[in-house]
């Protein structure tokens, strides 16, 4: 609009009637759905719901909503003073339609250390395993002279983070599990080297509160928690919120077994993760989700959330994507973990295209190339509109 030389006035009433959004509503009593529909109808938009709902035949109805902001506003607006959740409904539409495309705004920092999340330019996390048996690269980087050989790698091929595990949380089973005592121990000498030479924040790859934090109190800077906020009583949301630390809560469960939309069970799961971070003292705001691609989900599920990953953005966090050198990409080309560098690069470029933040990867001077190519493009992209 503003290219063909569209007054301001105009081009503030026109842009939000020429942004469409389609949005699932789950499980909502047919007495409210009717009053949404209706709603949604008279501000030129529409709702799809399941047979049975008019007559009030049916108890419970999924609502397909399709409308332009502006219908969306204003739908919004009268919904707000309507009865049987509607109103909470309104708040939480207008939170999704909020976040939709990812265009959030996050700057943590650490002293000389920043970690910052913008459009259009995605973060890049070095992968440090300091694991005996890790699936990728266990023992490699297990004493202190090798782990510190690699962050320099990491750093010189330009990491904006470093991300260090001592438990291998491998998705494919096989991993030993290991006391926080062993855990600590493999940690805390190699950790020490790392902050004193480290140019990046420092996250720490632990579901175990007891070494969360240690590792915060040595002056790591994020939790990277495989269980978001799950594993135990509230004990790891307390260290964080103690700590004031960002914290990235990932997708888990004990079966690769879904009731119900893959997509709906990872928003139920997060919106539990804030909620225990929250009501610890955690603000929303210091939330990175990760969808938790391999963890307790077979090669359909991970194929189904690439497709769907902007859907995540309705959460209004960052969204971190950790698909490196992962069993599904072997079974698509037939290849070892360790050729897998290509079919990673394929993952992050769909993930970038579909809005997500940061990128968790081994391969970090291929993938941080690739990262500034495609931002490069979105940014142009972006401009010509």
């Amino acid at each position: 609009m503003n290219e063909i030389g569209c007054d301001p006035g105009g081009t503030a009433i026109m842009q939000n009637k020429a942004l469409f959004r389609v949005i699932k509503v789950e499980g909502l009593v047919t007495k409210a759905a009717n009053i949404l529909k209706q709603t949604m109808l008279a501000k030129g938009g529409e709702a799809a719901v399941r047979r049975g709902t008019v007559d009030l035949s049916a108890e419970k109805t999924d609502v397909l909503l399709c409308g332009t902001l502006r219908q969306y506003q204003q739908a919004i607006a009268q919904l707000k003073v309507q009865p049987w959740g509607l109103k909470q409904l309104s708040a939480e539409l207008h939170n999704v339609l909020n976040a939709a495309g990812g265009r959030l705004l996050r700057t943590w920092s650490w002293g000389d250390k920043q970690l910052v999340i913008e459009p259009n330019k995605t973060v890049v996390m070095g992968i440090l395993n300091v694991t005996p048996d890790s699936f990728s690269d266990g023992g490699k980087f297990n004493s202190v002279d090798t782990a510190l050989y690699h962050l320099e790698e990491m750093l010189e091929a330009g990491a904006d983070i470093v991300d260090i595990g001592a438990e291998s949380t491998r998705p494919y089973g096989g991993a030993e599990k290991v006391s926080a005592e062993e855990e600590k121990r493999r940690l805390l000498p190699i950790l020490e080297e790392v902050l004193k030479r480290t140019t990046v924040p420092i996250s720490i790859d632990t579901y175990k509160a007891e070494v969360a934090d240690m590792a915060l109190e040595a002056g790591a800077h994020i939790i990277n928690d495989v269980w978001g906020l799950q594993y135990d009583n509230g004990e790891m949301a307390q260290v964080v919120a103690k700590h004031g630390a960002p914290i990235v809560a990932m997708h888990n469960q004990h079966e690769a077994v879904y009731s119900r939309d893959i997509i709906s069970d990872l928003f139920m799961f997060f919106k539990k993760s804030i909620a225990i971070g929250e009501q610890a003292g955690i603000a929303k705001e210091q939330f990175i989700l990760d969808p938790g691609i391999g963890f307790a989900k077979t090669f359909d599920h991970n194929m189904e959330i690439m497709s769907r990953l902007e859907e995540l953005h309705g959460l209004g966090c960052p969204i971190l994507l950790g698909t490196s050198r992962k069993r599904f990409i072997g079974e698509v080309l037939d290849l070892p973990a360790e050729e897998r560098v290509e079919g990673t690069m394929a993952t992050v470029a769909t993930g970038i295209n579909k809005g997500i933040h940061i990128v968790r990867v081994h391969d970090v001077k291929q993938v941080k190339r690739m990262v500034r190519m495609m931002d490069a493009i979105k940014q142009v992209g972006e401009k010509n509109g």
